[in-house]
């Protein structure tokens, strides 16, 4: 297998090539003008270390894939086109006024909490730009009122008129009969056909989301239709820069969902968060593979820090209305909890509680923290952890950049300690404590929301700051262990590169699969089955636009059910791809209680209340050779450690004054090496650092087990 996987992350661009047995990690600093010049250089660095020329590996890979956060980056910095809206009679101020909680939606808690303050967001359509269509079609499909065509011109040449770049069509329940949503397109072609306004997309709702929900399908296809001109711009450019290396095969996108796919068959809204998705697909492809069990997933790189769970078995826990900036949109979701506490989290003075704040703004990768000598003034965490003597500011990023120490220490006296009247080191230190404070309260609040504990999951850090913050996240957590994944520094790359090819495609439905009042049970099936086929239609059609033959073509059938009329749906993995006996369908009811009951508890479950199932929901994939994680357990055998290459005076949370530090190089990753705290090994990728009281076991692929010493 030989294959490219990159994930462009704030800060780092992160490559893995994947070349036979050899698997080959490395970094750049992203490029946000270029996202290519970024790439160009990690590979650059990668074909160094296999010793080939960029043209001839790119020649020879199966496929380049790539995961970014181009989408995330362009709606917070606003950058998109000028959209217009047309929506049913009524429904013009939906989107403006947000849903009742619409003020809080995307904020931390405490400025949720803050209700005289609150002010909803900024809308991506600006008010005078949405316009109303008469037309209704009602919950069950049935047209009530007919669409006003000539209105509809009417109201076509004012959105052209006032400057509209991209037309998105939301009209109320066009999820169960699209009718007049298609009408809407074929008349805007023929009014204004292509070669008159050029490539002006329009976006109909029902073809990015399967869902009723008219605000959650309406924010989907807003967002979908504001990235979409800055999506295809920027990867439409790696595309061409692959073309001029030499790479002829189509470029693969990761997805939010979990699977990936060819950039002509890639929606802006599903590559959101595609990065730390990715990760949590590498946490998933090694629990299966190494046994571990449950997974925290935590990925520290230079924005953010990023968590996802996967429980025994490989299941991933899905958000279905997941929040997006400050939007709740409609699309199947992998789901992930963001912190703002990565290596570049901009750190303040808090003259209320009269402490540092960390994050959640971020000095990215330019100009970055102020050690990068790049023009940035603010402390960040990556210059507290230098001038407490973690970082080599000549051997940073596999030394590809020089830190500067003189810049941290006057970022920090003029921002922190002229202000708390304390040394910089203590300033610094405190920095330390509280993000790791941070990110340990963000993974526990995690987990118990869910009704699970710390002490039942393994948790990786990984991201290029997580094996530098291990100790202190598990210090305080209250774990003893924690591991540092194999390729740490570029594990969620890893994990783009380990996706199957899949397409999700969901219908709401109206199928009561026992109804109380009547105590009867569902009997339609030709209704339920039609749908299915249906949805498997369309991922089998994305699917075969991208080469694959249908025999190649795996199904998985998901349905979001509850009982009577309940607010809370849970969502049902079945291995029934149809229903076509009484069996079936108690099969379905039984396979929901037993879901429920492990969600809220045995005994909750009210089946007299009757069963419901609201959404149906296919994934159609493609299954895919993926990178082989080894034993990740320390051999029998364990080594001492290796000689240090040097040492440094450290200053460690909880430690008064300086401590000598041994430092060690690439030797200590040997399986089996055993390194007693404090300590600190340095790589190309990552710096791994052992502090007092807590021991470094390296194991295979360069995973590194942290325990502390009384466990």
């Amino acid at each position: 297998m030989k294959r490219v996987s990159v994930d462009i992350g704030g800060t780092f661009t992160d490559c893995f090539v994947a070349w036979g047995d050899r698997y080959i990690e490395s970094k750049a600093l992203t490029t946000h003008q270029n996202l290519a010049l970024g790439f160009n250089e990690a590979l650059k660095t990668a074909c160094r270390q296999l010793d080939i020329s960029e043209r001839e590996l790119l020649s020879q890979v199966d496929s380049v894939r790539y995961a970014t956060t181009l989408g995330t980056n362009a709606l917070i910095e606003r950058k998109g086109p000028r959209l217009g809206l047309l929506t049913t009679d009524g429904f013009r101020s939906s989107v403006p006024l947000t849903r009742a909680k619409g003020y809080g939606t995307g904020l931390p808690h405490k400025q949720q909490m803050d209700v005289p303050n609150a002010q909803r967001p900024d809308p991506i359509v600006p008010i005078p730009m949405i316009l109303e269509v008469r037309e209704r079609v009602d919950y069950a499909g049935a047209v009530v009122m007919p669409l006003d065509e000539d209105q509809l011109r009417d109201r076509l040449r004012e959105l052209v008129d006032l400057g509209a770049e991209a037309i998105v069509v939301v009209l109320a329940n066009s999820v169960v009969n699209p009718v007049h949503e298609l009408r809407i397109r074929e008349i805007f072609l023929e009014e204004y056909p292509g070669h008159m306004l050029g490539a002006i997309p329009m976006l109909l709702s029902h073809q990015v989301v399967g869902r009723k929900g008219e605000y959650v399908r309406a924010m989907s296809t807003i967002i979908d239709g504001f990235l979409h001109q800055v999506m295809y711009h920027g990867l439409g450019t790696l595309e061409l820069n692959l073309r001029n290396a030499g790479y002829d095969k189509p470029m693969l996108c990761n997805h939010n969902s979990g699977g990936m796919a060819q950039l002509n068959s890639t929606d802006a809204l599903q590559t959101v968060h595609s990065g730390p998705v990715s990760g949590i697909a590498a946490s998933e492809h090694l629990a299966l593979q190494t046994g571990l069990g449950n997974i925290v997933a935590t990925d520290m790189g230079g924005t953010s820090f990023d968590i996802g769970i996967v429980v025994e078995g490989g299941i991933k826990h899905y958000d279905f209305n997941p929040v997006i900036e400050r939007w709740m949109v409609s699309v199947p979701m992998v789901h992930l909890v963001t912190l703002g506490a990565g290596g570049g989290s901009i750190c303040h003075y808090d003259r209320m509680f009269q402490t540092v704040q960390v994050g959640p703004e971020s000095a990215g990768s330019d100009p970055g923290p102020a050690c990068y000598d790049r023009g940035g003034m603010k402390p960040t965490v990556t210059d507290a952890d230098l001038l407490l003597g973690y970082l080599d500011p000549a051997n940073y990023a596999g030394g590809h950049i020089k830190l500067n120490p003189r810049r941290s220490k006057q970022a920090i006296e003029a921002h922190l300690a002229d202000e708390m009247d304390e040394s910089v080191v203590d300033c610094a230190k405190l920095i330390k404590r509280t993000v790791d404070a941070n990110m340990a309260n963000g993974i526990a609040r995690e987990l118990r929301t869910r009704g699970y504990e710390p002490e039942h999951f393994t948790i990786l850090a990984y991201g290029g700051n997580g094996p530098l913050h291990a100790c202190g996240i598990a210090r305080a957590l209250g774990v003893k262990t924690i591991l540092a994944p194999p390729f740490a520094s570029v594990f969620s790359a890893c994990g783009a590169g380990n996706m199957s090819q899949l397409h999700i495609h969901e219908m709401s439905t109206w199928t009561t699969l026992f109804d109380a009042n009547r105590q009867a049970f569902f009997s339609d099936y030709d209704r339920f089955n039609g749908v299915v086929e249906e949805l498997e239609r369309r991922g089998r059609e994305d699917l075969l636009r991208q080469g694959f033959e249908p025999a190649q073509v795996r199904y998985r059938l998901e349905l979001d059910m509850r009982y009577g009329n309940q607010r809370v749906e849970t969502a049902v993995v079945t291995d029934l791809n149809r229903v076509t006996a009484p069996e079936h369908v108690l099969k379905l009811i039984e396979q929901f209680h037993e879901r429920y009951g492990e969600r809220f508890g045995a005994g909750s479950q009210t089946p007299e209340a009757g069963v419901r199932i609201n959404t149906i929901r296919v994934c159609s994939y493609i299954e895919h050779p993926g990178i082989r994680f080894r034993s990740i357990r320390p051999p029998e055998k364990l080594l001492p450690a290796p000689p240090p290459i040097g040492t440094r005076d450290c200053h460690f949370v909880g430690v008064d004054g300086a401590r000598k530090t041994a430092i060690y190089g690439e030797a200590a990753l040997t399986p089996g090496t055993r390194i007693d705290g404090p300590a600190i090994v340095v790589t190309r990728a990552t710096t791994y650092l052992i502090e007092p009281g807590w021991r470094y076991t390296a194991a295979d692929q360069n995973a590194v087990w942290f325990t502390r010493l009384d466990a």
